[in-house]
């Protein structure tokens, strides 16, 4: 009898082993073959060929920053840099970028994604806060204007819409049909390089960040960076699983700490916004805190359970209904706890009469709680305080000034004057040498005290230049602004 047959490397030695090792790598290493003779294609490039096309790149120009104080530190601000920094900015700039890599551009960069063949997309609301203009370059590069329907400040959610014909979409799945240890990929504009692809798995489920206790994330290990928010995550099947948002990182960068907004929470508000622009929700108006064992025993409770009532706005929803001390267990249908007492109201409807259960001095009740809408989160300071006015004939936006501002830039000695916030780079006050800090003093012979004093200023030509004064480093200069690039400061 033939005796049995044994893998081949158990056989070999010395130089048939290493020449059976070499075989081995080499046959692995090869294109699988079909039945044709067509090799295999492995990894993600056919899904990427899919559904790349659907991702775009959502560009704000003109943006509300926070104008005269932002610009004033701006101004004062290290403008040394190394030569990586250096390379990094040329590659940022891209097509229509900043060259020299100045941020007084004010330019920010997002991903998004269409949902809708018409040109629905979706995008983070982070993206496009205090934004004044914003584009989106498609995969075919066109650049097209952007409408924003509508922005939902809780689930970071925003919808914008362009028209550009009929376009290629991505399907809305299920956050639930992926589980931890599934591959997926994010796509998008990481730090404006241009479209890019990574690869990773769902690190976690239900990942319940600081800053946005309603939304359960999907931690992924894909790389996300700075550019991607509001671009895809995706399964193996093409269909979005979530929206990437945050990511964790001590250094800016992706450190394998990646979140998603499920898609489920995506699908729950863009009729909302589409149809109202805002998403309405349930409010309370209550601080509370989880009970621990001590706190629980000092209640009279068996064990630490619900949300201890720890404040209650004077001007909230809940005033005279519940106390501080209470123990908030149940509202309607739903149980509470203090991880979930967030999510459980704001999927109520504002105006609705609910029944809740406390307990209140050792004893349970009922009471009846008449639910509020959930108000919009404190403006950012940065966004909406002291607002610069764009000036389109030198594009270039100012801000009114203030004795402490005009102090921090060295124009102590200057009563009024109106501090350059943001300039696009090839507009005339860019060419004309302007910077981010500058004071603008002086229209001609005019002196400049309010921002409406410049802002429908006609369109400098080398016919008919504008003279203005600028204080720089303490400094008074004249400039005469044509369109054209001109070397008038030292």
């Amino acid at each position: 009898m033939a005796a049995p047959s044994r893998p081949l490397i158990a056989f070999a030695s010395g130089a048939q082993a290493l020449l059976a090792m070499a075989l081995l790598i080499v046959a692995m290493a090869a294109p699988r073959l079909g039945v044709a003779g067509d090799a295999v294609e492995t990894g993600y490039a056919s899904l990427v060929r899919r559904v790349a096309p659907s991702v775009v790149t959502v560009m704000v120009e003109e943006q509300n920053v926070g104008a005269g104080q932002r610009a004033a530190e701006h101004a004062n601000a290290d403008n040394g840099y190394d030569a990586v920094g250096a390379l990094i900015r040329r590659l940022l700039s891209g097509a229509g970028g900043n060259p020299t890599g100045d941020e007084r551009s004010s330019a920010a960069l997002g991903s998004g994604f269409i949902i809708r063949a018409d040109g629905l997309i979706v995008t983070n609301r982070h993206v496009i806060l205090g934004a004044r203009v914003v584009r989106v370059r498609l995969a075919d590069s066109r650049e097209l204007a952007a409408k924003i329907l509508g922005a939902d400040s809780v689930t970071d959610i925003a919808l914008l819409k362009i028209d550009a014909g009929h376009l290629p979409v991505l399907r809305l799945g299920s956050s639930e049909a992926v589980s931890v240890g599934d591959a997926v990929i994010a796509i998008g504009n990481p730090f404006g390089l241009g479209q890019s692809v990574s690869a990773g798995i769902i690190s976690a489920r239900a990942r319940t960040l600081e800053d946005d206790p309603y939304i359960d994330f999907l931690q992924t290990d894909a790389a996300i960076n700075h550019g991607n928010s509001g671009g895809p995550l995706l399964a193996l099947d093409g269909t979005v699983v979530g929206v990437t948002s945050a990511i964790f990182s001590p250094s800016g960068g992706s450190v394998g700490l990646g979140f998603a907004i499920p898609a489920e929470t995506v699908g729950s508000v863009i009729g909302q916004l589409e149809a109202h622009g805002r998403v309405e929700r349930g409010y309370l108006g209550i601080s509370a805190q989880a009970p621990t064992p001590i706190l629980a025993k000092a209640l009279g409770m068996k064990k630490p359970t619900g949300a201890l009532v720890t404040s209650v706005d004077a001007q909230g929803p809940a005033v005279g209904t519940l106390w501080v001390g209470d123990v908030l267990l149940s509202i309607g249908k739903s149980t509470v706890t203090f991880k979930d007492l967030s999510k459980i109201t704001a999927r109520l409807e504002p105006n609705a009469l609910v029944v809740a259960s406390v307990l209140r001095g050792g004893t349970t009740q009922s009471v009846g709680l008449t639910i509020g809408r959930l108000p919009e989160p404190p403006a950012d300071p940065t966004l909406t305080g002291d607002e610069d006015t764009w000036v389109p004939s030198l594009r270039l936006g100012v801000a009114n000034t203030t004795p402490d501002i005009r102090r921090a830039i060295k124009a102590n000695d200057e009563s009024s004057g109106l501090i350059v916030t943001q300039l696009r780079p090839a507009g005339p006050g860019a060419l004309a040498g302007l910077k981010v800090g500058d004071l603008i003093t002086h229209l001609g012979t005019k002196q400049l005290v309010d921002v409406a004093d410049l802002a429908k200023v006609a369109t400098p030509t080398p016919q008919a230049p504008l003279l203005i004064r600028v204080v720089r480093d303490g400094s008074a200069t004249f400039v005469a602004i044509t369109g054209e690039a001109e070397l008038q400061f030292p």
